[in-house]
């Protein structure tokens, strides 16, 4: 593991106690603004390959957005590339809640669903152009393509025990294979985010609404349906 993994995985902690990950330790002051200075310099990124175009944009003029120095840029992230890996770690601490959530067995696995599907639309749902840019530069990056389908291959083994659950409780229809419908529900969210991003009205979250409806009828089991 390099320095700079190393660094970003002792800041990652920031961003799960900012998802709301249960269980997560309580940080403190230092910690707490090694996390926000993370997310600002994410956030500044994210603004500016907007703007200009992520080709575009060189780590000095995000530190100079976000009023830091370059070698506190370094502290967490090995490239500008490594920025983009921000959004990955906030949407696989929304799934770890929902593993976590579903194994406390306090609430139903619909409820679970539902409240995950509203939880990865938090941070694209900021702007249809902050969608877009998120979008376009996970295309235009090899290296974040690969942190990409790793984070969303470890999304969807969790995610898929989450609907084994769902099965064993008897909500989710038990002749569907988990990790099949750990992939749907990906391609379910990833189709609506980037329909969402070309037309912008109404909100994302609205959208979700609608596109959870037809998750969840497509994998209920016939018990469960009046749920959708």
């Amino acid at each position: 593991m390099s320095i700079g993994q190393n660094k970003n995985r002792k800041a990652a902690g920031g961003v799960r106690q900012e998802a709301g990950a249960t269980k997560t330790p309580a940080m403190g002051r230092r910690e707490r603004r090694a996390a926000e200075t993370r997310l600002k310099l994410f956030r500044t990124a994210l603004e500016l390959f907007a703007d200009r175009g992520f080709q575009n944009v060189t780590v000095e003029d995000i530190t100079e957005g976000a009023d830091v120095g370059k070698g506190t840029f370094f502290n967490y992230f090995e490239s500008k590339d490594h920025v983009l890996g921000v959004m990955t770690e906030l949407q696989i601490a929304h799934v770890r809640e929902a593993t976590q959530a579903a194994a406390a067995g306090k609430s139903s696995i619909h409820s679970t669903l539902h409240h995950l599907f509203r939880g990865l639309a938090k941070e694209p749902g900021r702007s249809p152009n902050f969608a877009r840019t998120v979008i376009g530069s996970f295309l235009a990056s090899g290296l974040v393509r690969d942190l990409i389908q790793r984070q969303m291959a470890e999304g969807r083994r969790m995610i898929a025990g989450v609907i084994a659950d769902g099965q064993k409780r008897g909500e989710i229809d038990p002749k569907l294979k988990s990790a099949d419908v750990a992939l749907e529900m990906q391609q379910f969210f990833l189709g609506t985010v980037l329909l969402w991003s070309l037309h912008g009205e109404p909100e994302l979250k609205t959208w979700v609404e609608g596109s959870f409806r037809l998750f969840w009828r497509a994998i209920a089991a016939k018990d469960n349906e009046r749920k959708s």
